[in-house]
């Protein structure tokens, strides 16, 4: 789709043609495709079906907005999903910021999300299809008054008289993902740089970011989505030197103005927590130990055990019943015993895939269990358990407040 494309798909004849498609099996689009090209010009029906589809995808990142919204494949792929967006703008809006400089805007996903946080948004990228794309997007949310759209390359924008800015750096090149920071574009020197010109800033950088290789007057922040890592920032004009894990949906942050000494290495006890993906990438591993009075089963390995079942936004638990050495076969022989048919395989520190695991333990039954297959001080093992149940985490937050009292 070309910007001309997307006019089309604006004019009241792609309207009605995009209304037609909503909803529409994407199995059916040969016949859909043949159906309506007798009532509509064949360039227009093919834009129409590349943009149903793209609709689609759009759905997981912005649910029912995606239905309103036009996307190109780089921009639905690229773009922010509307939880992590909603989070960053509400940071944006409690530091008090009102006028924010989008840079690298994209199709509009932080744009859109920072606009219905009352910021009023100029959305800066290089690409004329991106920007009518982003343009669109402000006009099919009732959000056109909130976000300026401008062609330009963002190096070329003064970002005087704003109160933040946001850079989202293309981590993609020609030749596909790079992990050079001065391959993004623009450079992630640029990116800071440009940031530290405004009161508040945040940069996206890519989960992975080791931790020497952020700046000290910034702030890392790693958040994750229902247990998934979806991206890094390094803000600016917040808690310089600090780490931060925000989990989504809940909103729970963890941080610390400096990081935690490593948690000691202990011996498993009744449970296995593991902790969020956020959690470990921010190296915050050791407040939640600390939380739940326990320690690490392996000086390598992110898993925290502990004598009793606490509940905590930050890890998930799990009732241990075996800890035994690395062993299929008597793994298998334990779930046969068992009646183990529903089995959650996960690891930590091990070379074995769960895919290997499950075809060779042909799980047969109807309970369930859960195998770890990490290390135990330096060990090779297999932890088997179940999930720590909402009474058991009730129980002991009531033995708690006893205790208190």
């Amino acid at each position: 789709m070309d910007v001309e494309g997307l006019q089309g798909l604006l004019s009241p004849e792609g309207q009605a043609l995009l209304e037609a498609l909503r909803g529409h099996d994407p199995a059916d689009e040969l016949a859909a495709a043949t159906r309506l090209r007798r009532s509509y010009d064949t360039a227009l029906v093919s834009a129409a079906l590349g943009q149903a589809r793209l609709r689609q995808r759009g759905a997981a990142k912005f649910g029912a907005d995606a239905g309103r919204m036009y996307f190109t494949p780089d921009g639905v792929e690229q773009a922010t999903r509307t939880s992590v967006a909603e989070h960053r703008a509400a940071r944006f809006r409690a530091l008090g910021v009102r006028r924010l400089a989008d840079l690298c805007g994209g199709v509009g996903g932080d744009a859109i999300a920072l606009a219905r946080a009352g910021i009023e948004v100029l959305a800066v990228d290089r690409d004329p299809l991106t920007c009518a794309v982003a343009r669109a997007n402000a006009g099919a949310l009732g959000l056109a008054d909130w976000i300026e759209v401008r062609c330009a390359d963002v190096a070329e924008v003064a970002t005087d008289g704003y109160d933040a800015v946001f850079v989202d750096p293309a981590r993609r090149t020609g030749r596909g993902r790079t992990f050079d920071p001065e391959a993004y574009s623009p450079p992630l020197s640029w990116a800071l740089a440009a940031a530290r010109t405004v009161p508040f800033a945040a940069v996206k950088v890519a989960p992975g970011v080791p931790h020497e290789a952020v700046p000290g007057d910034a702030e890392a922040e790693w958040v994750s989505d229902r247990g998934d890592v979806k991206e890094a920032a390094l803000w600016f004009g917040t808690g310089p030197g600090s780490f931060r894990a925000t989990l989504l949906p809940s909103g729970a942050a963890l941080s610390a103005a400096e990081l935690p000494p490593d948690p000691p290495v202990r011996a498993v006890g009744r449970f296995l927590y593991e902790p969020d993906g956020a959690v470990i990438r921010a190296h915050l591993v050791a407040a939640v130990a600390d939380e739940l009075d326990g320690g690490l089963i392996d000086p390598s390995i992110a898993y925290v055990t502990a004598d009793a079942p606490r509940p905590t936004p930050y890890a998930t638990g799990y009732e241990i019943d075996d800890v035994l050495p690395f062993n299929l076969k008597r793994l298998k022989a334990l779930l046969r015993e068992r009646e183990v048919g529903t089995l959650t395989v996960k690891k930590r520190g091990s070379a074995v895939e769960p895919e290997e695991v499950r075809r060779r333990v042909k799980p047969q039954g109807p309970n369930a269990a859960t195998v770890f297959l990490t290390r135990v001080a330096g060990a090779p093992s297999m932890l088997v358990g179940r999930p720590v149940t909402q009474g058991q985490l009730s129980t002991e937050t009531e033995t708690n407040r006893q205790r208190c009292t």
